[in-house]
């Protein structure tokens, strides 16, 4: 089958995705009510992509919650729906602008693709190499299609594509090594690296210290002149559940929290770090407060620190069962907490289903061998050493490069540093 007709059957099959939100008894009452909460009555032509595609794609629905085009799949087996399921969200930088569609560099995976456009390359006019692209590709029958084009970043935006990439991996780890598994065996590798050395450090895979003393313990238990890491082994005095600010990792304050680490923060808490020898490090804030309620303490507003342990993307299904087998009264208390009747199997189901869907390791071990993270930090530490001019200059246009080396516009820079 040419390139040509793929496109024709692909366009043909999002035609019926579409018919199928129009139709389905469950999913389009939703779409009306999506559509109603962007403002939207009709979707013209050029809007569709906008509004059509992020809506099938992101959209989770249903008991068990599942995507729209998860849905369509389940009622229309066919290739191109499988294929479409299985797509690839993230940011990729334009290596070359090809005949009929692009070579792009994954920032998130670290792998390079060849992808076809579904629209004809006229309509993407002006964009170019060195920019950035946070799309949505997938791949049928071999070949890599452009399914959706969410945002294009300048090449001056280069932090804030790292920036996305890293959120991204936080967010969801599988992408990291999703559709390139030479970098889950990288990530294998590290950890069986990791748990060796975790494990010579402390002699046990979990151990509690405050966030006053976690970023150490976390960044420095490799080192093998690090020392002994046991002082930093300094548990609370307290155990207490509380919303932390700083763990509300907000786009416009990621970088500024990871960076920072626990220490930053202005509150003091309890973190376990825990290393499963299988999916990596783990370093949770509450850990041995939300373990002291199945030892049978009074633990203040316990119900939210059992809510936040269940609904918390970052606690995998690994470390409750991990818990739970730690406490024979877990269930008991937990359904007594929620006032519920679940068994272990039902609660894991309805809380951390995606665990159970995808092979996921800890988004901490990810990121040790991550490029973007890296990346991220590199480029922050340059902008911050960046040398800016002591003086007023003379002489350069609003649109030329800024003389400071940031490789942005002199009006996107240093010019209104400059200013008086």
């Amino acid at each position: 089958m040419s390139i040509i007709e793929q496109i024709i059957k692909i366009n043909d099959e999002l035609k019926k995705v579409f018919n199928f939100i129009q139709t389905d008894k469950v999913v389009n009452p939703d779409f009306k009510e999506y559509i109603a909460t962007l403002g939207v009555k009709t979707i013209p032509s050029s809007q569709i992509e906008k509004i059509f595609l992020p809506y099938i794609f992101e959209r989770v629905i249903g008991n068990p919650p599942q995507s729209v085009i998860e849905m369509y799949c389940k009622s229309n087996p066919s290739d191109i729906a499988k294929a479409l399921s299985n797509n690839i969200y993230s940011v990729f930088a334009i290596k070359k602008v090809l005949k009929n569609g692009f070579e792009l560099y994954n920032l998130i995976n670290e792998k390079l693709y060849t992808v076809n456009s579904l629209t004809k390359m006229t309509n993407l006019r002006g964009i170019h190499a060195g920019q950035f692209l946070v799309a949505r590709i997938f791949n049928y029958e071999g070949e890599y299609f452009l399914i959706e084009i969410a945002n294009v970043l300048s090449d001056t935006q280069k932090g804030d594509a790292y920036k996305f990439a890293v959120m991204k991996a936080v967010q969801n780890p599988e992408l990291v090594y999703k559709d390139n598994p030479e970098k889950e065996k990288e990530i294998k590798s590290n950890i069986a690296d990791m748990y060796k050395k975790f494990i010579k450090k402390f002699d046990t895979d979990e151990i509690i210290t405050s966030s006053k003393y976690a970023d150490d313990i976390i960044g420095s238990f490799c080192d093998e002149e690090a020392g002994d890491l046991r002082e930093k082994v300094v548990p609370v005095t307290e155990y207490k559940y509380f919303e932390v600010p700083e763990l509300q990792n907000t786009y416009n304050k990621f970088m500024e929290n990871s960076v920072g680490g626990f220490a930053t923060h202005s509150t003091t808490y309890d973190v376990g770090i825990v290393f499963d020898k299988e999916k990596g490090l783990y370093a949770i804030p509450f850990y041995q407060t939300f373990c002291k309620i199945f030892e049978g303490e009074n633990v203040e507003n316990k119900e939210a620190c059992v809510k936040y342990f269940l609904t918390n993307d970052a606690v995998s299904d690994r470390l409750i069962k991990r818990i739970a087998d730690k406490y024979p009264n877990f269930m008991e208390t937990v359904n007594k907490i929620l006032g519920t009747n679940y068994t272990f199997d039902e609660l894991i189901k309805k809380y951390k289903s995606y665990y159970l869907e995808h092979n996921m390791y800890s988004s901490a071990t990810v990121l040790y061998t991550s490029q973007a993270f890296s990346g991220t930090f590199d480029f922050m530490e340059t902008v911050m050493n960046r040398p800016k001019p002591a003086a007023p200059v003379k002489n350069i246009g609003r649109n030329d490069p800024c003389p400071c080396g940031s490789g942005k516009k002199y009006k996107n820079c240093c010019m209104n540093a400059n200013v008086g």
